[in-house]
């Protein structure tokens, strides 16, 4: 008792010296905090895998490009973008892709020096995959796998040196309007980059009751079994994920009792995270589970502007089975990290100069952009953009430049340049779901006179909101949101603003009202209306911040 005793009093000693130290004595402490979500705005679908010490994570892009961005970690909360998978014209063809067409739900996978991105590219080929030895690339142009139906392709390198290939299909004996899809398995030859041998359908169908839109199928072996996870449920509000296993690759797989392991929808529309699904499992190093995935942050009502983002949430095994966040069952907003050193990464900045001889990771293009309208060369400090005939209400590349709205408050503000020279040329700042959804912030023409003008565009129906008389060749201007309330404001360049609009109901923004995958884009944007021009804007600065 006495050496009890001795110990407890060394304890309590030594944990003093280590605060009074400025050291915490806590191995929590020491850990990383997770902030969820952990990447913010449209980034959906993601999927993770780990090499060494480090790890990587890729989501869709869906009609943007450059496509399929990744991120890198060392502690699974803080991370960083270290390029696109498919950035350049050969890899990634989007001419004319409907709204969230385009790039489907990739998953990244490593073995033996290679990595493999693969994924669906809906509207434009099928399933296909690309291989780098450098996770920032370059990435190889697509290896197209024929007789591949469905979406949300995986692939599982097995231990035996056996490559398979997942999917989802629809069974032939469904009606069009069916939902209901099964997960089939083949082997893939990595050699003539071609399926081989028989599909089998190892899922007829999931795990729920009336079980609807089975997939984005992962495999992963674990103490002799092999676990296979899937989304189900759709994407919306009724989302989960649901697991099974079996001894052998090809099933029968046997369906955990306790499905599904994660869902949100029981907790109601007004619980602060919802959708959660399409669900990634990584082991650390030090054997610790988790598990990425999709949720949204409802809003105003049930709207998400912001679109499907990526959460991250820890799991453990339990009885041969995963438990996911045990203590909770649900995805929080901030919880202990794991057992990693914090990993520092550079937070993007929130003033673009445009000093750089490229563009940052943060802005996209719509579609493939097939004409360089861009340049940060021709005058040095700014972001030139030329007029292009294409316009941001059709299904085609225009001259716009985005990035994504990431917080439900923010500001964003930017420095143009332009003076148009007929009344079909126009330059200005985008909020932008899609093309029959947005809001317009133009300097145009109008009856031989310059105007700003505020333009909402809902179901492909145009309000014009506000309009005043404007010569100004240089203007700053900004847009803002406190929730679903939006703004629009001009400024004098020296922090004085003027506001133009303000509470305008944003749920025009809203995935609820839009339908499709994205999320809203803050965007700068030149258009000639379907006329040559040789005219061009020039953008000094832009800014993005939380409020």
């Amino acid at each position: 008792m006495k050496l009890v005793y001795a110990a407890l009093f060394l304890f309590i000693v030594n944990n003093a010296i280590s605060q009074k130290n400025g050291k915490s004595a806590s191995i929590l402490d020491q850990r990383p905090e997770i902030e969820n979500p952990i990447l913010k705005g449209f980034y959906p679908d993601p999927s993770i895998c780990r090499v060494g010490e480090d790890y990587y994570l890729v989501t869709s892009s869906f009609e943007y490009y450059p496509g399929i961005p990744i991120f890198h970690s060392r502690d699974l909360a803080h991370w960083e973008q270290i390029g696109h998978v498919l950035d350049r014209p050969s890899q990634l063809n989007l001419d004319s892709v409907r709204v969230s067409g385009g790039v489907y739900a990739p998953t990244i996978r490593y073995n033996k020096g290679i990595y493999y991105v693969i994924n669906t590219l809906i509207g434009k080929g099928g399933n296909y995959y690309v291989t780098a030895t450098n996770p920032a690339g370059p990435w190889s142009d697509p290896i197209w796998l024929d007789d591949s139906p469905g979406i949300d392709p995986s692939l599982f390198f097995d231990d035996n040196g056996k490559v398979y290939y997942t999917g989802n299909g629809r069974p032939v004996e469904n009606s069009p309007e069916s939902k209901k899809r099964h997960i089939w398995l083949q082997e893939l030859d990595l050699n003539t980059r071609k399926l081989v041998g028989d599909k089998k359908i190892i899922l007829v169908e999931g795990a729920l009751h009336d079980a609807q839109s089975a997939e984005a199928p992962h495999l992963y072996k674990k103490e002799g079994y092999y676990y296979l996870i899937i989304a189900e449920g759709g994407t919306g509000d009724n989302h989960a994920v649901t697991i099974f296993r079996s001894k052998d690759i090809a099933g029968p797989y046997e369906s955990n009792r306790k499905n599904p392991i994660l869902t949100h929808r029981n907790l109601g529309k007004s619980y602060p995270i919802a959708a959660t699904g399409h669900a990634d499992l990584v082991e650390t190093q030090n054997g610790e589970w988790w598990m990425v995935l999709l949720g949204v942050r409802p809003y105003g009502g049930f709207h998400y502007n912001l679109g499907r983002e990526t959460f991250i949430t820890p799991v453990q095994w339990e009885d041969g089975w995963p438990v996911v966040n045990p203590g909770e069952g649900k995805v929080l907003f901030k919880q202990v990290g794991p057992n990693l050193p914090i990993f520092k990464t550079t937070p993007v900045a929130t003033k673009d100069d445009f000093s750089k001889d490229s563009l940052n990771y943060v802005w996209n293009f719509l579609r493939t952009p097939r004409n360089k309208f861009w340049s940060l060369q021709q005058n040095k400090g700014f972001l030139r953009m030329h007029l292009l005939p294409e316009n941001i209400t059709e299904l085609r590349s225009p001259a716009f430049i985005g990035r994504r709205q990431q917080d439900t408050s923010f500001e964003a503000t930017c420095k143009m340049i332009f003076s148009p020279a007929t009344e079909n040329e126009t330059a200005g700042m985008v909020l932008f779901m899609n093309n029959d959804f947005h809001f317009r912030f133009e300097r145009v023409i109008k009856e031989g006179k310059g105007q700003l003008i505020i333009t909402k565009r809902h179901a492909g129906k145009e309000t014009t909101l506000f309009m005043m008389p404007c010569e100004d060749k240089k203007l700053v201007l900004g847009v803002f949101a406190n929730g679903q309330q939006y703004g629009f404001k001009i400024g004098d360049g020296a922090g004085h603003w003027k506001i133009l609009l303000n509470k305008v109901d944003g749920r025009t923004l809203s995935r609820t009202n839009t339908g499709g995958f994205t999320g809203t884009y803050i965007g700068l944007y030149a258009s000639s209306n379907g006329k040559p021009s040789n005219n061009y804007v020039d953008f000094d600065w832009f800014t993005y911040s939380k409020k």
